[in-house]
């Protein structure tokens, strides 16, 4: 499942996406922002810069300050894969993210989304 182009796509290329999907069903970016938080230990000051220097995905994960130790919780289908069951470690952390903001677009509640 390696897919190098995914990798260096820049993150900042996908997270409008992210942001139009969950608010199309009435979800706001701070969701958003939360889970992507929650997912990989950035802030909101992190995250700017983030998006302003257009770093790729491999980086974004790569250098994330702590993937959320609850992360492994995650599980279900995304993309036609089972999350929990992606053995490339990068791809697999995409689908996480992936897979929250699917349920938050789904109006999962967020103490689900974030495995409390």
């Amino acid at each position: 499942m390696k897919n190098a182009r995914v990798y260096k796509m820049s993150f900042a290329s996908v997270y409008p996406h992210y942001l139009q999907k969950a608010e199309k069903k009435g979800r706001t970016k701070e969701e958003v922002n939360e889970i992507i938080f929650w997912l990989t230990g950035y802030n909101n000051d992190s995250l700017k810069k983030i998006l302003d220097h257009k770093i790729d995905f491999e980086t974004f994960f790569t250098n994330a300050p702590e993937i959320n130790p609850n992360a492994n919780k995650i599980t279900g289908v995304i993309c036609g894969y089972r999350v929990e069951e992606i053995e490339e470690d990068l791809m697999q952390k995409i689908r996480y993210l992936d897979k929250l903001i699917d349920e938050l677009a789904k109006g999962k509640a967020m103490d689900k989304i974030l495995r409390k």
